[in-house]
């Protein structure tokens, strides 16, 4: 009868219940060819659908990319565009941007990286409270968000936990300087906005 026991929708049981898919297994599966052109990250032992990207986030992201790309010698750094990070035991997001040393294993994904960019919109909530402590725990020591609403840059430094001690917040008229990239500096201006939101 429909409505006779509704104990197991209760949010704390389902915690009791609730299996943790860590980042082992998920690249197992997806070797095995699930997920295959489903748009999903590995978040804290839960699949979670990735925001669909606008316009303007794609641009800024794949601009992001290219600069990094053209400015880092390619044999000493790797920079990657929505690949997947083995963060921790049970994450593996798909930053929009990550630059790494190189070399890493072939094969595997990288599991350090010098900086991680998150461009956002709607999912701004979800870069900041999920993928943030992720990213902290990891021990990435400088996180982006690129807030394309207010068209600021969240600059997250000093790791400590789950958390980051140092934040920043750099606006249109500032320019960019990653902290162990230190020949790259990006002015806001040049960033690919979109006019029509301003």
């Amino acid at each position: 009868m429909y409505g006779a026991n509704l104990d197991f929708m209760d949010p704390e049981l389902l915690l009791e219940r609730f299996r943790p898919l860590m980042r082992r297994e998920y690249d197992e599966l997806v070797e095995l060819g699930w997920f295959e052109d489903e748009p999903i990250e590995l978040l804290r032992g839960m699949l979670v659908t990735m925001t669909p990207q606008g316009g303007d986030h794609s641009d800024v992201g794949a601009w992001l990319a290219h600069r990094f790309a053209a400015a880092l010698p390619i044999e000493q750094f790797d920079v990657r565009s929505h690949s997947p990070f083995a963060a921790t035991d049970d994450s593996e997001p798909e930053p929009d941007v990550q630059v790494s040393r190189k070399p890493k294993p072939r094969g595997s994904h990288p599991t350090t990286a010098l900086l991680i960019v998150e461009v956002s919109r709607s999912s701004l909530r979800k870069d900041r409270k999920i993928k943030l402590p992720i990213y902290a725990e990891n021990g990435v020591p400088e996180y982006w968000i690129v807030d394309l609403v207010k068209r600021v840059v969240e600059i997250y430094t000093q790791p400590e936990g789950e958390t980051y001690v140092r934040v920043e917040h750099v606006d249109i008229t500032g320019t960019l300087r990653p902290m162990l990239l230190p020949d790259i500096a990006i002015p806001m201006a040049e960033l690919p906005w979109d006019d029509t939101t301003s």
